[in-house]
């Protein structure tokens, strides 16, 4: 879960909590011209604090044994859903907002390795979230501000937080059961060959089905939101588009890392979710688990 303290504190630090608010199948696929080293077994997710780390790190890391990638998805953590009295709003605090705006440095290099490049889009304690739209034209909007932001900044796809939106406040309504269907339905109508994932947290992951819709199956994947722990995301996804297994790469024993690894691979899941990956080389740590999910170790390149 994303509550934790160090977290909390870097967002705080940073200004993100101010009041201000189908893709992928297997492994990862190179941009056109480019063919990335093929490896077999799950895709392996990271998030990175764009806040305190670059997203450049992500493509640091290869398998000493055919030189794949490690990552396949790199998550930019995060955007933000704001309120603005009437409408929700798409916020960019100054460290993501760099990012999107230096994308040929810090986007195209990964996605140049066949590393998808995810926004993920997080509460900011305005009241407003993915599961409290009043209306189908209000998800829509907010949908399209989301795909206009993945045109915009030659972005891979859309990832789902819903933690922090504290419902309610500013006289915004408590969530619904239409709401994130309705957004999910627009979003993946606005962009239909982008990725669109879910951390499997908060009203909008309890929120998969409404009116005999299940949006369960537009998802491309979905992944456990608890750190150092098992959790299979409870939607209509099959196994090879799940990641129960969550750690946090600073915190996470290795020996964990490892067990869940393995938990992934005899239970034939497709995705390891990690994050907070930093600057420092931690290759014999993300070797814990890659020596499971791959059968190698881990290099880093600086």
């Amino acid at each position: 879960m994303r509550g934790s303290s160090s977290r909390w504190k870097a967002l705080l630090a940073t200004g993100a909590l101010t009041l201000t608010f189908a893709g992928m199948a297997g492994v990862a696929q190179a941009a056109p011209g480019k063919a990335a080293a093929a490896k077999k077994g799950p895709i392996s997710v990271a998030y990175v604090e764009v806040n305190n780390n670059s997203m450049l790190n992500v493509g640091k890391y290869k398998l000493a044994n055919g030189g794949a990638n490690v990552f396949d998805i790199a998550v930019i953590f995060a955007a933000n859903i704001n309120y603005d009295g009437t409408n929700a709003q798409l916020y960019f605090n100054p460290q993501v907002q760099s990012v999107l705006d230096n994308a040929a440095t810090q986007i195209k290099p990964l996605q140049a390795k066949g590393i998808k490049v995810e926004l993920s889009i997080l509460g900011n304690h305005q009241g407003a979230g993915f599961a409290n739209f009043p209306s189908q034209p209000a998800a829509a909007a907010f949908a399209k501000q989301l795909s206009n932001a993945v045109t915009k900044y030659g972005l891979d796809g859309i990832d789902f937080d819903d933690e922090y939106a504290d419902y309610g406040t500013n006289g915004t309504g408590q969530p619904n059961a239409s709401s994130f269907v309705y957004l999910v339905q627009a979003l993946r109508n606005d962009m239909p060959n982008k990725l669109i994932t879910m951390y499997d947290i908060g009203p909008a992951a309890s929120s998969l089905t409404y009116n005999g819709t299940d949006v369960g199956p537009l998802f491309n994947y979905a992944w456990n939101p608890y750190y150092d722990s098992w959790n299979v995301p409870d939607i209509n996804l099959p196994k090879s588009k799940l990641s129960p297994a969550a750690i946090d790469v600073t915190s996470t024993p290795s020996s964990d890392a490892a067990s869940l690894a393995q938990q992934t691979v005899n239970g034939g899941y497709g995705v390891f979710m990690t994050y907070n990956l930093g600057a420092t080389d931690i290759h014999s740590y993300i070797s814990s688990f890659t020596k499971v999910l791959y059968g190698s170790k881990a290099v880093y390149s600086g």
